[in-house]
């Protein structure tokens, strides 16, 4: 009996002109780009509250590994314990409040510098220094069992650390629902870092970056070298709760013809470079449908954008990836998924761009910093050598990426200084803008609760 795939959902998803738009405000207001009064709402109804992505299970592999990820003004310590699982503490010690870690690094135990008090992995209180009296610890200290560290749920998906500042929040895979399920299938877990892995300031909110990444419709005007293996007409969109996913095919139907579609697939690897080991394949397989004057002539259902499917289908199966969990259209085609509330990734199989933005912390609502990570699937044995460490830009410099992200890091700060404009009021939005306003209505949940 055939097993139905989470990606045939989206496969079958509504097409733009599909979808019932009435639930849908197409109208969003400009002060939430730049407003300090609505910046200082979503920190304390937005992000101290739900759930978001602080690293990598594989940035601290070996128990006692441990890292910092800080929000605004808050700062958290994501560490691995004895048994291999992974833990969440406020940076904070229990006894005069001293943040105990910075960056990154390897402990047995944390130890305050301040007052030697100290803490197993697990957040317990383990021992404090004695003071110039005869004692016991128990007499001025209480009860340590009470003085542990505190601690924040913790949770990974996909080789994603997510954290959330509510102790008392939801499980993640409640909050995920069924967006986990079509991302499941990709096995990002076993892809890691590799020749991008980037952090720096953009002077524009958190939101403009997120915006920029769900809808096509700005392809044509910033990146024109995209046009031709990219369909915006067939694209279809899924909403789960929160989150939303979209599809794009990659030369599905051009009226330039076979050869434009064959010469987009070709230049993929300047933007996804996991498609090069496919393209020999791909490559014998057109050659099989060449006929003596050198064109192509394709039998009925069978089309450029197929044979690339079973050329990678039977590259990464040698390889050794599992892709029995992907559609046809998931091992090809652009799949944006977005994770409320920044958690952003272009992804088909066997890699993805990842981008998230926080706001920056120096509090200004018109800059974030932004996370740029391309991730690809290696063997076990050749992910460490393949992994690529985070680079931190400092805040005069700037990182030269490949094109078409250049291209959008430039238009993304040319739009914040557009919307801070006082006499815009309001954003208007297109139909092929509709992920946005699903996002908007998500914020405005958040932070008019």
């Amino acid at each position: 009996m055939q097993t139905t795939l989470p990606g045939e959902r989206m496969d079958n998803a509504p097409l733009i002109k599909e979808l019932d738009f009435a639930p849908f405000r197409m109208r969003v207001s400009t002060e939430r780009y730049h407003s300090r009064e609505f910046h200082e709402r979503e920190r304390e109804k937005l992000w101290m509250r739900v759930w978001q992505v602080a690293g990598r299970a594989e940035d601290i592999p070996e128990a006692g590994d441990w890292m910092e990820y800080r929000i605004f003004d808050q700062s958290f310590v994501l560490v691995r314990g004895r048994a291999g699982e992974i833990r969440g503490f406020v940076n904070a010690c229990r006894h005069r409040g001293n943040a105990f870690c910075e960056g990154k690094g390897h402990a047995a135990r944390f130890t305050c510098p301040y007052h030697n008090w100290s803490y197993g992995l697990d957040g317990q209180l383990l021992a404090v220094a004695k003071p110039d009296f005869d004692g016991t610890t128990e007499e001025f200290v209480g009860d340590k069992d009470k003085l542990g560290l505190i601690r924040v749920p913790v949770e990974v998906f996909g080789g994603f650390i997510f954290l959330n500042p509510d102790r008392h929040a939801t499980p993640l895979s409640e909050f995920l629902g069924e967006a986990a399920e079509f991302l499941g299938a990709y096995k990002c877990e076993e892809m890691v870092a590799h020749g991008l892995n980037v952090k720096e300031t953009i002077e524009c909110n958190w939101k403009v970056v997120m915006d920029a990444f769900q809808e096509g419709y700005h392809v044509q005007g910033v990146h024109p070298e995209l046009v031709a293996a990219m369909d915006e007409s067939m694209e279809r969109y899924g909403f789960f709760g929160d989150h939303s996913i979209a599809t794009a095919p990659f030369g599905a139907a051009h009226d330039a013809g076979v050869a434009v579609e064959i010469e987009g697939i070709r230049n993929l690897p300047a933007t996804f470079p996991a498609v090069a080991d496919a393209l020999p394949r791909f490559e014998e397989f057109l050659g099989e449908h060449r006929n003596g004057e050198g064109d192509y002539a394709f039998p009925e259902g069978t089309t450029p954008r197929l044979l690339l499917q079973q050329a990678l289908r039977e590259t990464w199966t040698e390889k050794g990836l599992d892709v029995s969990g992907l559609t046809q259209n998931q091992l090809t085609d652009n799949q944006f998924y977005l994770l409320f509330p920044n958690f952003f990734i272009t992804i088909h199989a066997g890699e993805g761009t990842f981008i998230s933005s926080v706001p920056h912390p120096d509090g200004d609502p018109n800059r974030c910093i932004w996370h740029v990570v391309n991730y690809q699937w290696f063997p076990p044995g050749e992910r460490a050598a393949n992994k690529t460490e985070l680079v931190e830009i400092a805040e005069d410099d700037h990182f030269p990426y490949f094109l078409a992200l250049e291209q959008d890091y430039e238009q993304m700060e040319h739009q914040q200084r557009g919307l801070r404009q006082g006499m815009l009021q309001e954003m208007a939005l297109t139909r092929q803008e509709v992920r946005l306003a699903h996002f908007h209505a998500a914020v405005d949940s958040w932070t008019e609760a």
